[in-house]
């Protein structure tokens, strides 16, 4: 299995952290946040993992290298300009597009036992299987709501029609999925655009099987100065103790 690391963000809300370098490079707790999903993907066996880069790419690119120091193998997307996360999905096509792959946002630590999602990926036969958390804040960031079998019935403002609201339990995406190739079907365009806006939305109109899984363990985004500090503080406390380290 594959996997794609979304890293050419520019991280405009860690200024002036970003002015200088690239978001995936800063440090929590001592170690680039990009060594996060780069280090959990090594723990389940994925060794083949494409970055996409922009904002400081030679930085990121002298930083990882060709992966042998992770015990991997990586390959990089360059982007002359910020394509979004479908845009640099595509982007990506050539290495992704035989098999089963996942996803990872750079700017995510995550605690999760990845062999789990994609048995259940697999089991469900889904086109893709979004890993999802409860939080409060879920109708204001991106609500997606999955069915007593974790079939994904609404996705934003997009819903299935026909299913009863009421078997609904709400979620909110955590930045990790693992994917079919056919994905690559509904993409399409030279503009910017969004796997979370576009591309799963016209999925779901197209009868496409989304799943999610539900997650309850440790999670934190990394995209603001608090939540570093706060996760850094975590991990010297011992309070979060990814398996994967």
């Amino acid at each position: 299995m594959k996997a794609m690391l979304f890293a050419a963000g520019l991280g405009t809300r860690l200024r002036p952290l970003t002015d200088n370098l690239p978001k995936c490079l800063v440090p929590v707790n001592g170690r680039p946040m990009i060594d996060y999903p780069l280090l959990l993907l090594r723990h389940y066996g994925v060794r083949e993992i494409v970055v996409n880069v922009h904002h400081h790419a030679d930085q990121v690119e002298a930083y990882l290298g060709d992966g042998a120091r992770f015990g991997v193998d990586i390959t990089y997307s360059r982007e002359p300009v910020l394509l979004d996360t479908g845009g640099g999905l595509l982007g990506a096509r050539s290495f992704l597009d035989r098999e089963t792959f996942v996803i990872i946002n750079s700017d995510v630590l995550i605690d999760l036992r990845l062999d789990e999602v994609v048995r259940y990926h697999r089991k469900r036969q889904a086109a893709a299987t979004l890993v999802l958390r409860k939080d409060s804040q879920a109708e204001a960031y991106g609500a997606i709501w999955i069915d007593p079998e974790g079939v994904i019935q609404r996705f934003l403002h997009h819903h299935v029609p026909g299913h009863p609201s009421a078997e609904l339990e709400q979620y909110m995406f955590t930045g990790v999925h693992v994917v079919e190739p056919r994905i690559f079907r509904y993409m399409g365009g030279p503009e910017p655009f969004s796997i979370t806006r576009t591309t799963y939305p016209r999925m779901l109109a197209c009868a496409e099987r989304l799943c999610g899984f539900p997650f309850h363990g440790a999670w934190q985004d990394l995209g603001t100065p608090e939540r570093l500090h706060s996760t850094a503080a975590k991990l010297r406390d011992g309070s979060l103790t990814p398996h994967f380290l």
